[in-house]
């Protein structure tokens, strides 16, 4: 636990819950806006102000409900009275979700040189990458969003995480957990062939999961590797991950702040529609503009991203 998390915690014991003091320059809000872009997300739910997600700690499940003023973030436990060491894992979840202990200061810098960096924060300030803390499911969900709508990709883990993931139930309704790489690492392609999935992306997430099932693979060895391009280079080596996937990975779990998905189509989209182009910029144009974001290429894309749900 480091200090600057520790310090930011306030325990409350008679309400069962815990917050975090949050830096100036967050916005939960903005967050949310993200966090609610498909009604078929099937991992965390949002109702109004308020994120419901599921956790596991000391092999039970948790669910929290989560809130967000100027100043903190609330996550309150549902049914479950929490001891302080379960409360303090649900707020270090939370922390790295929100990228929590980033400075953004530098970030926020870049944006006094840069046009298209500057109307992305006027309309998103105080966003935060939000991230993927599980490996196994950031490398699965990057393998289902490969050459797809974002619909059907959303369609498509539903149909996983129903099948396989664990389940809490609350007030009559089902909060989702994402299945294990041990529980995917024994199924057959055909069992994720009948669920829509390409023979292909099938063998792919079958395999990773036996890879990290066999501990070949972990965020903590991963995490061990000096830089970025170590990191990138080891992922790229495992078979159904590409360069996107790779930096998809990068940023949205192991926290990367220079990984580039530079490929993708919605920074594509994002960029022409700042612009006001004609038509979408090629890769050579994308990688001179991204000459002024160096640094921080993962927080432009998301900043990105984040405009196409306004």
């Amino acid at each position: 636990m480091n200090k600057e998390f520790k310090d930011s915690l306030v325990i409350n014991e008679s309400k069962n819950s815990i917050s975090i003091l949050t830096p100036k320059d967050f916005s939960f809000k903005e967050c949310l806006v993200f966090l609610a872009r498909s009604k078929n997300e099937v991992l965390h739910q949002v109702r109004g102000e308020y994120f419901y997600k599921v956790i596991k700690i000391e092999n039970e499940l948790i669910l929290l409900k989560i809130s967000g003023d100027p100043n903190q973030v609330l996550i309150e436990f549902t049914d479950q009275i929490q001891s302080d060491e379960a409360k303090v894992a649900a707020a270090a979840f939370v922390w790295d979700l929100f990228d929590l202990d980033r400075d953004l200061t530098d970030f926020y810098q870049l944006s006094k040189n840069d046009q298209l960096l500057q109307q992305l924060i006027n309309q998103h300030f105080g966003l935060r990458v939000i991230g993927i803390p599980d490996l196994f499911e950031a490398f699965t969900w990057a393998i289902m969003g490969q050459q797809i709508n974002l619909t059907f990709a959303f369609s498509l883990k539903r149909s996983l995480v129903e099948k396989y993931g664990e389940r809490l139930k609350w007030k009559d309704e089902t909060f989702w957990l994402f299945p294990t790489p041990n529980v995917i690492a024994e199924l057959k392609v055909s069992d994720l062939t009948s669920l829509k999935f390409t023979t292909r992306k099938a063998e792919y997430i079958i395999g990773i999961a036996k890879l990290m099932a066999e501990g070949s693979i972990s965020k903590e060895k991963l995490d061990r590797l000096d830089s970025y391009e170590e990191k990138l280079n080891k992922l790229v080596e495992i078979r159904g991950v590409g360069n996107w996937t790779a930096d998809y990975v990068l940023m949205k779990c192991l926290k990367e702040k220079t990984a580039f998905p530079i490929a993708d189509v919605g920074i594509h989209n994002a960029i022409k529609n700042q612009l006001a182009l004609d038509k979408k910029p090629s890769i050579d144009e994308i990688k001179k503009l991204a000459t002024k974001w160096k640094g921080w290429e993962a927080y432009v894309t998301f900043y990105l991203w984040r405009s196409l749900y306004s």
